[in-house]
């Protein structure tokens, strides 16, 4: 696999008469090269392979890394890229210049004196949205994990307890079903606080009569969940139900869109008019979805704004929301695989409001 993946990006090289790649950014790294630890960067060249990490990864490195020259080295890894063989001619050396710091490309521009310095969107990103029959098969047991968390979870809310213990337990649990990490830190959001879009887990307790937004994900071989679910503790306001019936109906009809070759835009579209078209626009302020892999963020992503058109075989995230200050707010996501005509929903978690 990782072969394919490397023919591929040569193409892309190729295209854009590149002499070789840096590729710096980890969850790259790893896709590339299978690599899991917290230091490492790899040369691709027209015709060689070099994955450079330090010394404390020797062994890990030799284990996990495929198909690719091993260095490990003591000095910093642009220091060692720098004393490759491949580095010694004149050349056309693209970067990611998305994922290059400041830092970083100044110890680039003096350790790689001779080096034509390329900025490139990243070739990876593209390759990386597309995922192969082994990807989506961590998703799919990532998601089951999260799945299950949220029905065990449901049954431990109730009034008083805080949405620091909530996000605790969906941590612990994440691990105990067989998760290697939470993806991100989950989002426990209740009452007026479930009208902050990414707000943290506090030392609120929870009141009878109030939503609450449930927002985690977990991982597994690297690959990550991601799915929000809005429930009552005890019986919500009118309002709050009505909010709740009008973003699952912009859920569903965006997932009933989604197929392969839509313009991210135009299905970004689909849930935003419906919630317009309800009189909550103006409380939906962000995108609808992102892709969803070895990163929780990444290719495509789907906003008003995109450029990007949706490809079968890229996981995404389908997740409107309307957030009213002092009130509350309502989120439903979805991790879906997108197809040629249509897609299909990994989670199986209910999403119609639960009052527990």
């Amino acid at each position: 696999m990782h072969e394919q993946r490397l023919h591929a990006l040569r193409r892309s090289m190729s295209h854009a008469s590149l002499d070789g790649l840096l590729v710096t950014h980890l969850p790259h790294v790893r896709y590339l090269t299978g690599f899991s630890g917290s230091n490492g960067l790899c040369i691709i060249t027209r015709r060689s392979q070099c994955f450079i990490t330090d010394t404390r990864y020797r062994d890990q490195a030799k284990s996990e890394v495929k198909h690719f020259r091993i260095v490990t080295s003591r000095n910093s890894l642009f220091e060692a890229a720098a004393q490759e063989p491949a580095m010694a001619r004149r050349m056309r050396l693209g970067f990611d210049s998305k994922h290059l710091s400041v830092a970083g490309w100044q110890s680039l521009k003096k350790h790689l004196r001779r080096i034509a310095l390329v900025p490139t969107e990243s070739f990876v990103d593209g390759l990386a949205s597309i995922k192969d029959d082994s990807e989506i098969a961590s998703i799919r047991r990532a998601v089951r994990i999260s799945d299950e968390v949220f029905s065990l979870i449901i049954h431990l809310l109730k009034p008083g307890l805080s949405e620091l213990d909530v996000a605790a337990e969906i941590g612990y649990l994440h691990r105990k079903l067989g998760a290697e990490a939470d993806a991100f830190e989950p989002i426990v959001a209740s009452g007026p606080r479930a009208a902050w879009p990414h707000a943290r887990a506090s030392a609120k307790r929870i009141r009878s009569g109030e939503v609450v937004i449930l927002d985690f994900g977990c991982r597994v071989n690297g690959y990550n969940s991601d799915c929000t679910r809005t429930v009552a503790v005890g019986r919500p306001s009118v309002r709050m139900r009505k909010v709740h019936q009008i973003v699952l109906d912009a859920q569903l009809r965006a997932v009933d869109a989604a197929r392969g070759r839509i313009a991210a835009r135009t299905l970004d579209a689909v849930a935003r008019s419906y919630i317009k078209k309800m009189g909550y626009g103006k409380f939906f302020p962000h995108s609808l979805g992102h892709g969803l892999g070895l990163e929780v963020h990444e290719a495509p992503r789907i906003s008003s704004l995109s450029k990007d058109f949706i490809q079968p075989g890229n996981v995404v995230t389908i997740e409107p929301g309307v957030y009213m200050p002092g009130l509350g707010g309502v989120r439903i996501e979805d991790a879906i695989i997108i197809r040629e005509d249509d897609c299909s929903v990994l989670n199986r978690s209910p999403k119609e409001l639960l009052m527990l």
